[in-house]
């Protein structure tokens, strides 16, 4: 979950990582480091600290540093507390390295190479430097191919060896590493938001190759020397897109992006008002050869939420079985996958580890595998078969936002096109519920354009210690990730239930200090939806409800309320998800919380 850059060139070393860092904070940041090489002294001087970019930054403006050279890093404490002693870069005699991944055999590895007496912290990582350091003998190459050869876990590695001044070594298993070389120099980072104030054009390092970086070139080889031409990507994100362009917080600017985001998505998938994937390679008979009740989704966290809204929709609307997985349980729950099954994996940033081994796993069982990423070329993106990208651009902040409802999207279009593909839907239909899905950008800037009402109604749940969500149908599937980003964000102990749940046991919880949000955009489980609400009412909660429009009435007389703008039911997840984020977000910064940085999160879980 760390981030990584390395970068060697005719730019401002010192400024060009620390930048990259601030950008790449989202993947970790409980301390921070860079190290440079000092070329006057022949030497690699490390600056780090535990805390954020700015503290390091602090550091680094107080020395004078020309180099032409360095590697930085932030980190997600996983081994070894929170300590500047534990931040990355680590420094082992010649060599200096940082580290993103987990490796499982390091006590063995201290114990086999007689390692503990030079090493200084309490991470994996720092042994993987001391192993290095004891395997090298001037040759880069031969030291990184022996020191990967006995490690065993995931691994991106970016290191400097002292006696090669102006070079940056890498290599990787698993764990993520993109690269590029323009007319500023050479450098890798952990993922794309780090390169972008530079170019849009980069490629992903193999696994298990090494990568060399000089001010001048790129170069790639296989463990056997073998030279490999990288394969050049290039993604639209505008560059300024990286940055906060005013906001306060990437959040919510992110979450202000999301009408043009889904614009994006869906634009180039509609043809003559029918779903098409064609541009995507994505075959027709994807969602045809798979057996009814042999369609799954996996994912985690957010991206599993968007896969729970759409299992709602595939029961409602073609009437077929389909699972939704947590990824991180999906291999050791035995699944009931074979060649009949279609596997939809869902990340943000397609470098989820949990997400990535299911889908091979799922691979290994014959499946086809279609993935719904936002990241061109990333680890799942290239292990699936087929790729449908949510084009939402950079999501900096942790909580996810328009990842989230761009995922939705897609998912609408997958349901349009398995239901007229299957028969379920006539030509008409399908056009009659793409125009529907069109209409999804002017609807979520009225949500937008009413977002100060929404701040009002924040106040009522700021002070909150608990608080319960209520739903039923879409409703509850949406309120699972609006409570997850009140969570996230805010520190509330927050939980969603169905709505008819409550009364098995949960409403012994609800008192005058737990305030409920309650949404009704259903027409059809209004009644009943109202009927809950006025049974926690009655035992004294304060309710912030989220109705549609068509639906409120003279309801405002009885609760604190905002009115979501109307769509048909079914797409009526799209402008809740947009109040709830919004909600989540103002009791953040009201609270005075970093908001793109929650406590002990990192926006991509690379390690299980």
């Amino acid at each position: 979950m760390c981030g990584i850059i390395g970068y060697t060139g005719s730019e401002d070393v010192k400024g060009v990582l620390l930048d990259a860092l601030e950008l790449l904070e989202y993947r970790g940041y409980d301390s921070a480091g860079i190290a440079v090489a000092d070329t006057d002294a022949k030497q690699t001087k490390v600056y780090k600290c535990a805390g954020r970019v700015k503290d390091l930054r602090t550091i680094c403006e107080s020395e004078k540093i020309i180099t032409e050279c360095g590697i930085g890093h932030t980190r997600w404490a996983t081994h070894g507390g929170v300590n500047d002693t534990n931040a990355h870069p680590h420094q082992v005699g010649k060599v200096t390295l940082v580290h993103n991944g987990i490796i499982e055999n390091y006590r063995e590895l201290i114990a086999d190479y007689e390692l503990e007496s030079v090493l200084k912290s309490e991470t994996d990582s720092e042994v993987v430097a001391a192993l290095l350091n004891k395997f090298y003998t001037g040759d880069p190459d031969e030291a990184i191919k022996k020191t990967v050869s006995k490690l065993k876990g995931t691994f991106a590695l970016v290191i400097l060896f002292e006696d090669h001044q102006g070079e940056i070594y890498s290599t990787r298993n698993v764990s993520p590493i993109v690269a590029t070389f323009c007319k500023e120099g050479a450098m890798l980072a952990s993922d794309l938001t780090a390169l972008c104030r530079f170019t849009n054009r980069y490629f992903v390092v193999p696994e298990y190759h090494i990568l060399k970086l000089t001010k001048d070139a790129v170069s790639l080889k296989d463990f056997n020397g073998n030279p490999v031409e990288p394969d050049y990507l290039e993604v639209d994100w505008e560059l300024n897109n990286a940055g906060k362009n005013g906001y306060p917080f990437y959040m919510e600017k992110e979450i202000m992006e999301q009408p043009d985001a889904i614009e994006r998505t869906i634009a180039n998938r509609i043809t003559s008002g029918m779903p098409d994937f064609t541009a995507d390679g994505v075959p027709d008979e994807i969602f045809t050869q798979c057996e009814r009740e042999r369609v799954c989704v996996v994912a985690c966290g957010t991206a599993m939420h968007a896969g729970l809204v759409a299992q709602a929709l595939v029961k409602s609307i073609l009437h077929m079985h389909i699972d939704v997985d947590m990824a991180s349980e999906f291999m050791y729950s035995d699944p009931v996958i074979d060649e009949k099954s279609l596997v939809i994996a869902v990340s943000q940033s397609g470098e989820t580890i949990d997400t990535l081994e299911a889908v091979k796993y799922a691979k290994k069982r014959g499946a086809k595998c279609l993935s719904i990423i936002n990241v061109k070329g990333s680890s799942i993106a290239r292990e699936s078969d087929y790729v449908l990208y949510t084009n939402a651009g950079p999501e900096i902040a942790v909580a996810s936002t328009k990842a989230y409802t761009t995922q939705l999207a897609v998912f609408y279009l997958i349901v349009a096109k398995m239901a007229v593909l299957r028969g379920v839907f006539s030509q008409e239909e399908t056009q009659s519920f793409v125009r529907e899905l069109q209409r999804i950008p002017d609807v979520m800037k009225k949500v937008l354009e009413g977002r100060q009402d929404i701040h009002k109604l924040a106040n009522k749940v700021l002070e909150a210690k608990d608080l319960f969500m209520i739903g039923r149908g879409l409703d509850y599937s949406i309120l699972l990730e609006g409570s997850l980003k009140l969570k996230e964000v805010s520190y509330i102990h927050s939980e969603a239930y169905a709505s008819g749940e409550l009364k098995h046991g949960p409403i012994a919880l609800i008192t005058q200090d737990t305030p409920v949000v309650a949404a009704v955009t259903q027409e059809k489980l209004m009644s009943k939806e109202l009927s809950n609400i006025k049974e926690v009412r009655s035992r004294g909660a304060d309710i912030v409800l989220f109705i549609k429009e068509s639906l409120a009435k003279d309801i405002d007389r009885a609760y604190d309320t905002f009115h979501l703008p109307d769509m048909q039911d079914e797409f009526m997840v799209m402008p809740a998800s947009v109040a709830l984020q919004l909600l989540a977000y103002y009791v953040s910064s009201d609270k005075g919380f970093d908001v793109d940085k929650p406590r002990n999160l990192a926006k991509v879980v690379t390690v299980e």
